[in-house]
């Protein structure tokens, strides 16, 4: 999915579970899309997921991990 995709999905994601409903509608690619969740809790798990793949294609990547450490010695 495309990112404008995903943005219109999680709105529509969050609206409906704010207003307590289980159906979602959506465009994607000029077609209406309805998605019906059996309960919050995988609606919940959808926006998690959205989330994960919208922070994926517009966060910064990052490539270096440099850790270090030391005994806690004062000098």
């Amino acid at each position: 999915m495309d990112l404008a995709t995903l943005q219109s999905l999680h709105s529509a994601l969050l609206t409906a579970r704010y207003s307590g409903e289980r159906r979602v509608r959506y465009r994607s690619n000029e077609v209406e899309r309805e998605i019906e969740y059996r309960s919050d809790a995988d609606m919940a798990a959808a926006i998690a997921d959205l989330e994960r793949r919208l922070a994926g294609l517009t966060g910064p990547r990052v490539t270096t991990v440099r850790i270090s450490s030391s005994k806690g010695f004062i000098l």
